[in-house]
């Protein structure tokens, strides 16, 4: 992985310039300018304050942006991070927040040093989807008291919000509601202006927000001093750490760590789409392990790329790590120079920020695409994690969302589709095969099942039962298995029960047109001895024909091939695994 790491920086700054650098100092400018807000306000919804926010900003510029696994990643204090930790502290405190947050570093640097990256890309997008509208929900809950300029006890979910309101009644300080009106204004109207593809409408907003509390002398709750120092006076130190809660801190360590990980890599993905550059994955999740390590001994809250920043990077013409380096010194340089007036700032104005960013953050792209084309399990997928992540803590959230995709998926793949062919004897007689009269113009016995789909536990005793009801023990069944990609425990003991049901009542079972994986399953399960070499055949034509002897046929003609049209199709079922329950 060190060899990896120098070899991706040998490349990237092999032509550096000074032309590449002016490229890079504008676009950390450009990315700075719009951090720097989110920085405040997602300090602020994370439970801790803006100052918070402004380290995890600059460290996780500076550490993660020097060690991540592409040029083009930005890391900081997200909405997304912040929805997990407000829950956290009204729980825990600070103290919780930063234990959980370096707990939840070590698991993500285990994550890139053993490689296992791959992982995280198995959660199925309408999970994402659905547990990202549900963190925007819970900012936007979050943000209420702000937005408002009231102060209600601490919650920890939505509903238990819903209730204090309920109780306690509303009595909004209409000053802060219009900073917050304000601020979500200028926002959405200021891209439709020149400047506001260059200065961002955040930023704007709350300088317009602070001057006009300022000028007016309304009485709105302010962010506060901010310290002029990175390493705050609240911050977790090796002498005073809560060792007690270690327990109960491992699973919203894993909440952390999984949505740090799945946050980075799909970053990494979207920039890579935007960039052409590929990410180094395992190398990514070091460098977010590592400065999350270290971000809660200077008093910060959890990291991770965002893409937001990430975006006005690549479309401010970033080229190198170095664009994430600026950044944070920027912003760190503005905390220092500018905090007095920075803690003038209106609680109020954050919020309006934080409200129209979670609007923002759901994927709405994907959401229309999942319920305006009426994609019934994405649907159910996405919705129930939404739920689970307002209601419910959200690593709970994720494994139900994973667990119902999991399940959704297997009963889509487990879709097994079976045709039953007669031997038809007119067919046989015309093939130059001599095939006594049979009353209905088929063989006395003899059927060709051609199984389409994999042969998983779902659907493989339907086949059973559909064989039992249309064809008895005494006769000869060829399944024409080319369609059947997989098999796995329960399709090898279906097909040896069918083998045993037909042998025992006098017919017999023939495999033909078999997949090399599959037959390899077979073979380990000891199918293919039982069978023997003489029931298996590279196609049904030549199955058929291996019965002109023991049925007493003269054949003329080495080649039959049964005719596979709608007239010759005795039945043709899909075997859907939940099929007699509820659609899901």
């Amino acid at each position: 992985m060190i060899r990896d790491w120098f070899s991706m920086w040998r490349r990237e700054f092999a032509h550096y310039n000074a032309a590449i650098f002016q490229k890079d100092l504008l676009a950390g400018l450009t990315v700075a300018a719009v951090a720097l807000p989110l920085a405040l306000a997602f300090g602020v919804a994370s439970g801790a304050d803006a100052a918070a926010g402004l380290v995890t900003a600059v460290l996780a510029g500076i550490v993660i942006g020097l060690l991540g696994g592409a040029p083009y990643q930005i890391s900081g204090p997200t909405g997304a991070m912040s929805a997990v930790l407000i829950v956290l502290a009204a729980r825990y405190g600070l103290e919780g927040v930063w234990l959980a947050g370096l707990l939840a570093g070590v698991m993500i640097l285990a994550l890139g040093i053993f490689r296992l990256g791959r992982v995280v890309a198995l959660i199925p997008s309408p999970v994402i989807s659905g547990f990202t509208s549900g963190i925007a929900v819970i900012i936007a809950f979050g943000q209420i008291d702000n937005f408002l300029g009231t102060k209600t006890p601490a919650a920890e979910n939505v509903l238990e919000k819903i209730a204090v309101y309920a109780e306690s009644g509303i009595s909004p300080n209409w000053a802060a509601v219009g900073v917050a009106l304000l601020v979500m204004a200028t926002m959405i109207f200021w891209p439709r202006f020149a400047w506001g593809k260059r200065v961002p409408g955040s930023l704007v907003g709350i300088v317009l927000a602070t001057l006009v509390v300022v000028l007016a002398g309304w009485d709105v709750p302010a962010i506060g001093a901010i310290p002029r120092s990175i390493l705050l006076e609240q911050r977790l130190r090796i002498t005073a750490v809560p060792w007690h809660e270690l327990g109960n801190l491992i699973v919203p360590a894993m909440s952390i760590a999984a949505l740090g990980s799945i946050e980075s890599l799909l970053c990494g993905a979207v920039a890579g789409n935007m960039t052409g550059v590929r990410m180094f994955t395992s190398i990514e999740l070091v460098a977010q392990g590592i400065g999350n390590i270290i971000i809660p001994f200077f008093g910060g809250v959890p990291a991770t790329a965002a893409i937001a920043r990430t975006s006005v990077n690549v479309k401010s013409g970033g080229v190198t790590r170095l664009v994430s380096v600026i950044h944070g010194l920027v912003i760190l340089g503005a905390a220092l120079l500018f905090g007095g007036l920075i803690g003038r700032v209106p609680l109020a104005a954050l919020a309006g920020v934080l409200m129209v960013t979670a609007w923002r953050m759901n994927e709405w792209h994907a959401i229309r695409f999942f319920f305006g084309r009426r994609l019934k399990h994405a649907m159910l997928a996405f919705s129930l994690t939404l739920i689970a992540t307002v209601l419910l803590d959200l690593t709970q959230a994720i494994l139900i969302g994973f667990g119902i995709s999991t399940l959704v998926f297997m009963a889509q793949m487990s879709e097994l589709q079976i045709s039953r062919r007669p031997v038809e004897a007119d067919r046989l007689a015309a093939a130059g095969v001599a095939v006594p009269s049979a009353p209905n113009g088929v063989p006395h016995g003899v059927s060709v099942y051609y199984l389409s789909g994999p042969l998983f536990f779902a659907a493989a005793r339907r086949l059973l039962e559909m064989v039992e009801g249309q064809d008895g023990s005494d006769a000869t069944l060829i399944l024409s298995i080319r369609g059947v990609p997989l098999v796995d425990a329960t399709g090898i003991e279906v097909l040896r029960e069918l083998w045993h049901r037909q042998y025992k009542g006098g017919g017999d079972l023939l495999l033909t047109s078999m997949d090399q994986r599959v037959e390899n399953l077979l073979r380990r399960g000891g199918l293919l001895d039982e069978l023997g070499p003489s029931r298996l055949f590279w196609s049904a034509d030549k199955a058929i024909l291996s019965l002109g002897g023991k049925l007493g046929w003269e054949t003329a003609v080495p080649d039959i091939t049964p005719s596979l049209s709608e007239d010759n199709i005795l039945s043709t079922q899909t075997i859907e695994p939940f099929a007699d329950r509820a659609e899901t």
